[in-house]
């Protein structure tokens, strides 16, 4: 059988369709930039010091918590001990794949809805021990390539997905640490990207210095506000692309007035121009 535990690979995007699955273990691993991408993600910490950020929410990480991360959100493991084993599996399974299994069904990504009530990405079982085996299982196969591998590892999946829904139905998850203010301001960006946006003018409406937000906002995100609003309109935007709608047309309505600007930043964060983005994906 091959070797399933692999050391951290920095590739932040799926080369499959439908599912990839990692096991690794690191000492001494280099800071992980704030970023988001095209697919779900179910994070199983394992072992070492580390805290995760999504959103603006926090979580403090035990052996045995489990992470949702939906397409969108923005996250960053940030890992507190380099002296100390860092192990964890990840799992990374495709917008439409996901959309296939659950056609006809009950909706499989609603663990990683942020709309329901009181949604939390942290989920904290009492006994983690079978989600484990399930992901250890998938593993297993897909690396060993059995006869009916690929089907086994999808029976494996769905039963992982029916969990977590019901981990995440009953209450089981745990909310993270928030800045208050920090939350008002990343909801207010959020409601407002196609708007000019300054730290300055963010400062004056919620009614303190801009040095004192730049300050909180960073402790709370791991990156600046600028930053922050600029990743935030370049996701929209593609998100827009994606559905159809001119590149240029896309920058205006994410709050893009200058489209050389746009464009750089675009290439610059996916690898690809606006206009090529569709024959890409």
């Amino acid at each position: 059988m091959k070797q399933t535990l692999r050391p951290f690979d920095p590739r932040q995007e799926m080369l499959r369709s439908d599912f990839e699955i990692f096991h690794s273990r690191d000492t001494a691993l280099e800071a992980v930039d704030l970023h988001h991408h095209d697919f779900y993600e179910i994070y199983l910490f394992l072992s070492g010091q580390v805290e995760y950020r999504v959103e603006g929410a926090v979580y403090q990480l035990n052996p045995g918590d489990l992470l949702l991360i939906s397409p969108l959100e923005l996250h960053q493991v940030v890992v507190r001990s380099r002296d100390t084993l860092y192990e964890r599996m990840v799992l990374w399974v495709g917008r439409q794949y996901l959309d296939h299994l659950q056609q006809g069904g009950e909706e499989l990504s609603r663990c990683f809805d942020r709309g329901i009530p009181r949604h939390t990405n942290l989920l904290r079982p009492s006994d983690g021990g079978e989600i484990q085996q399930l992901m250890e299982q998938i593993l297993r196969e897909r690396e060993a390539g059995f006869y009916g591998s690929e089907w086994y590892c999808q029976g494996c999946l769905l039963q992982l997905l029916v969990l977590l829904n019901r981990l995440s139905m009953g209450k089981t998850g745990e909310a993270g640490e928030h800045s208050p203010l920090v939350s008002r301001v990343v909801e207010y960006i959020h409601d407002h990207c196609q708007e000019e946006l300054r730290l300055d003018t963010l400062a004056k409406r919620f009614h303190v210095s801009k040095y004192y937000l730049s300050h909180q906002f960073s402790q709370a995100m791991g990156t600046s506000v600028y930053r922050y609003i600029m990743l935030k309109r370049l996701q929209l935007a593609r998100e827009q692309i994606l559905g159809g709608t001119p590149p240029g047309k896309a920058a205006l309505a994410c709050g893009f007035q200058d489209y050389p600007n746009f464009y750089r930043s675009f290439v610059k964060r996916y690898g690809v121009s606006p206009k090529n983005l569709n024959c890409r994906i």
